[in-house]
């Protein structure tokens, strides 16, 4: 599948106000990790090709401009939320462990876990800043503080999602319902910002700011089943991890919250065994494997993720926004969720 003309067309726009944002050089060792980690630059500080799709400010962009509003005055809140999802990264990582993002160091791997931290809380704070932006374009000063309220909600829901998604680890008792409540939060939060923003710095009404940014929770609860999926049977090539990684680090993503709900007798038991010890051998990581096959793990993920990919798209026809505008975030949507293995 192609990428959708509108990821090339925003794409370059947004670095452009990315890299004016973080045109800044003291402490350099804060603007290095910075750039590193958005891919502007190798470890050494010297220029790589290595930058993500920016999908959630995208998205942004295309809201306000479906919403009827001039796409160019949205784009500190597109920004701004592209900041807020890469502070959220770096914390993660260093909460995680984890030392490997998109086949490169994570920037605690190379900097110190208390460098990453300082790092992700610049990226937090330059969020703020760019917000300011909106009314030297023109957004009406009720809609900056409207925005930043939002933006504000948006964040500290995604936070609560990361303390629950934590707090899951300890446990073997986490239920379905229980799951897609926590990345409703830790993912579809900043997924509904990114609509939200755009529709509000647009102009829009408050009814179709509420559709749009259900459209967006939706859509991140849908990403976020998918990605679960490529932790466990995604292609290293395609991840950038191992496969089965998600199973090698025993966290507790859709498949496994299945996997516990579903599993009986020795199957659980076991189960509980490889989740309750340390690093999993071969052994464990194909058992897994192989209960989750038995189980059919794979077919309810898909079709998790195709009852909010389908509800996303019901709530961006009931916006009531310009059919265009919503054809090409549709089209975005749809591009978002084709996660290969």
């Amino acid at each position: 599948m192609q990428p959708p003309a509108a990821l090339a067309r925003y794409g370059r726009q947004i670095e452009d106000e990315l890299q004016s944002l973080l045109d800044r050089a003291d402490p350099p060792e804060l603007y290095r990790m910075l750039r590193y980690h958005l891919g502007w630059e190798d470890a050494q500080g010297q220029p790589a090709e290595s930058a993500g799709k920016r999908l959630r400010p995208v998205l942004c962009l295309l809201a306000c401009e479906a919403a009827g509003g001039n796409p160019q005055r949205a784009l500190p809140a597109a920004v701004a939320v592209e900041l807020v999802h890469n502070f959220s990264l770096i914390h993660d990582d260093v909460q995680d462990q984890d030392r490997l993002r998109r086949g490169r160091e994570t920037v605690w791997a190379v900097w110190g876990q208390g460098q990453a931290i300082n790092a992700g809380d610049a990226l937090l704070a330059l969020a703020h800043v760019s917000l300011a932006g909106l009314a030297e374009r023109g957004v009406a000063p009720e809609s900056v503080i409207e925005v930043s309220r939002v933006q504000n909600e948006r964040t500290l829901e995604m936070v609560e999602g990361q303390v629950m998604d934590i707090s899951f680890e300890e446990r073997l008792d986490v239920r379905l319902d229980a799951y897609l409540t926590m990345i409703s939060r830790k993912t579809g939060a900043l997924f509904d910002a990114s609509l939200a923003l755009g529709a509000i710095a647009g102009g829009a009404p408050a009814a179709t700011v509420a559709a749009l940014g259900r459209c967006g929770r939706q859509l991140g609860i849908a990403f976020q089943v998918r990605d679960d999926m490529l932790g466990v049977w995604g292609a290293e090539a395609r991840t950038g991890k191992p496969v089965a990684a998600d199973i090698r680090r025993r966290k507790k993503t859709l498949p496994i919250v299945y996997a516990f709900e579903n599993a009986g007798g020795d199957d659980h038991g076991r189960l509980e065994t490889v989740y309750r010890g340390q690093e999993p051998s071969a052994d464990d990581v194909s058992f897994v494997l192989q209960l989750l096959e038995s189980l059919g793990a794979r077919a309810h993920c898909e079709a998790e993720a195709e009852a909010h990919r389908r509800a996303a798209l019901a709530e961006l026809d009931a916006a009531g926004v310009d059919a265009v505008g919503a054809d090409e975030a549709r089209e975005v949507a749809e591009f978002v969720l084709r996660r290969d293995y």
